[in-house]
């Protein structure tokens, strides 16, 4: 339990470095960002896949097809969404809807996987699922009341439905991850995410040069390839692939194998305390009282999570059946 959640954290830690990429490239579009982080991961897994070769040949087609399900839903897509959410919103705005998936994803590990994990019972579940919805709304309403630059209703709510879309793909990817991860424990967790990796390639290298073609005319002032800072963007791209896709998979995958998912789902608060505090060490600033406020209650609601203990199903002997 411990050393999950410590690798959990490690994970959280990691992530939350991808809410400061946009901010530090706010020129680029959301589709090269994802893009182009990707196409890193893509390269950096080929010498990876090529010394791991003897455990990638064990996965079946349909465990590729899974890899490649998955590195879609929870990377290509997410990724363009968040992206396109904080250029419009604000990193702290965007972060805190992501932040819900503390919520989301324990609510749909109980419905979905109770009879495998265990059912851990809703009464101690909620106080924990409270906790956490209450440190959100404040740390939305601290962020909000600062204001935003070049507001306008469409570029908000379009931030707002981009980030939702980004919530719904990552819940996704989690669950369906971490069940893949436990019905194949003999999988090592550093193949599986090598395998993600190695399959975003030729996705991420078709996308880049189809959002190339896509800027050349819709912005044909757009410097190409690489965009007006290319050194700035090549080396953040790496830096993200490398951190946050690669590692930050890895460690996520090893606490998969062991933690159960409804206990799993409110250690990704991790990522968003994160990127809050990446945030303001940007900012060069410490957080309001309210926000700080919200930040002790995410941090309450995942010890009060991770305490609670999943009841396994009880199973009936087949001579009693």
């Amino acid at each position: 339990m411990i050393s999950g959640v410590l690798y959990a954290l490690l994970a959280g830690l990691m992530w939350g470095l991808i809410f400061v990429g946009p901010v530090i490239v706010p020129e680029y579009p959301a589709i090269l960002q994802s893009t182009g982080r990707y196409l890193a991961l893509g390269l950096i897994a080929l010498p990876l896949a090529w010394f791991g070769r003897g455990r990638l040949r064990q996965l079946s087609p349909q465990d590729w097809g899974t890899a490649l399900a998955l590195t879609m839903m929870g990377n290509l897509i997410y990724y363009v969404c968040l992206a396109s959410a904080i250029q419009r919103t604000g990193a702290p705005v965007s972060t805190m809807i992501i932040g819900t998936l503390p919520v989301v994803i324990p609510v749909f590990a109980n419905l979905l996987y109770s009879q495998r994990d265990g059912k851990l019972a809703w009464s101690k579940m909620v106080p924990a699922l409270v906790c956490i919805a209450a440190g959100l709304v404040c740390v939305n309403i601290a962020e909000l009341s600062h204001g935003l630059t070049d507001f306008s209703w469409w570029r908000y709510g379009s931030g707002i439905l981009l980030a939702l879309v980004s919530v719904v793909c990552w819940a996704w990817y989690a669950l369906r991850n971490a069940r893949w991860l436990r019905e194949n424990p003999d999988k090592h967790p550093m193949m599986w995410a090598t395998a993600q990796a190695l399959v975003t390639l030729p996705v991420s290298l078709v996308g880049y040069v189809g959002a190339c073609a896509w800027l050349g005319v819709q912005q044909p002032e757009f410097a190409l390839p690489f965009g007006p800072r290319p050194w700035v963007f090549v080396g953040l791209m790496v830096a993200i692939a490398v951190l946050c896709s690669w590692v930050g998979a890895l460690c996520w995958n090893i606490a998969s194998q062991k933690l159960p998912t409804v206990i799993l789902g409110p250690l990704i608060v991790f990522e968003t305390l994160a990127g809050l505090l990446y945030t303001f060490l940007m900012r060069q600033s410490v957080p309001p009282l309210l926000t700080a406020c919200g930040i002790l209650l995410l941090v309450v609601g995942v010890v009060i999570a991770v305490r609670a203990k999943p009841e396994k199903p009880m199973v009936v002997p087949a001579s009693e059946m």
